[in-house]
C-alpha cells in the first residue's frame, strides 16, 4: 500500500490557502510540485504526496475498480487523510486540488466521493475512475466549487468521453463545471490550460 509520503511547501499553521498537487503515472511529487508556481505564493500551503512505485494504481482508469485493488483504495484513502489533516487548519473553501494524468483521475475520483465546498479543482486530463464509475459512491455537494476539467481530443490514455461524464457528474453534484477540449493536444499541460485554470478557479 502506498506509504504517507508527502512533498510540502509553505507553512500549514499558518498559510490561508492549500493546493493538493497529484501527479501522474509514473512521475514523482517533485515532477509536480512546479506547478504551484503558477497558482500560489508564499502566503499557501502546498502538499504533493509521492505515489508508491511512482503510480496511484497498476492498471488503466479504465479497468473495473477491482483489477486496480488494493491500491486504488489506498490511494484515495491517501488523498483523503491529506484533505482532512489541511482540514483541520485551513477551511475547504480555501482547498485547491488539482493533478495530471493518473493524478487528474484520482483528483476526481476522490472529490465526487467527498464532495463540498473547495477552493477549486484542476483537472487536467482525466475523469472519475472505473470501467464504470462507483456512482454510488458519489455523494455530497459542492455548493458551487469551480472546477476546470482540460483534455485532448485523441489523448491516448484519457478519453474525451470520460472527461465529459465526468463534467456532466460533478455538475450533477453541485460544481460549476468548464471542460476544455485541446484539438491535436499531446499528453500534456499547456500553458492555455493553466492560464483557463487561473482564470476559472480565480487564482490571478
Amino acid at each position: 500500500m502506498h506509504s504517507y509520503d508527502i512533498r510540502e511547501r509553505g507553512n500549514l499553521q499558518t498559510a490561508s490557502k492549500a493546493l493538493i498537487l497529484l501527479h501522474g503515472r509514473g512521475a514523482t511529487a517533485e515532477n509536480i510540485m512546479p506547478l504551484a508556481d503558477f497558482f500560489t505564493n508564499e502566503s499557501w500551503y502546498v502538499a504533493a504526496p509521492q505515489a508508491t512505485n511512482y503510480q496511484w494504481y497498476p492498471y488503466s482508469f479504465l479497468m473495473p475498480a477491482e483489477q486496480n485493488e488494493p491500491w486504488l483504495s489506498s490511494a484515495i484513502d491517501y488523498v483523503k487523510k491529506i484533505i482532512d489533516n489541511i482540514s483541520g487548519h485551513i477551511p475547504s473553501e480555501n482547498i485547491y486540488i488539482m493533478g495530471f494524468s493518473q493524478g487528474a483521475c484520482l483528483s476526481a475520483e476522490v472529490a465526487a466521493r467527498n464532495a463540498a465546498k473547495y477552493g477549486g479543482l484542476g483537472i487536467f486530463t482525466g475523469g472519475v475512475i472505473g470501467e464504470e464509475p462507483a456512482w454510488e459512491l458519489y455523494r455530497g455537494d459542492f455548493k458551487s466549487t469551480p472546477v476546470y476539467i482540460s483534455n485532448g481530443d485523441n489523448d491516448p490514455h484519457i478519453p474525451q468521453s470520460r472527461s465529459e461524464e465526468s463534467r456532466d457528474q460533478l455538475q450533477g453534484m453541485g460544481a460549476r463545471v468548464t471542460l476544455d477540449i485541446f484539438p491535436g493536444r499531446e499528453h500534456t499541460i499547456l500553458q492555455e490550460e493553466i492560464d483557463r485554470a487561473k482564470e476559472l478557479l480565480s487564482l490571478h
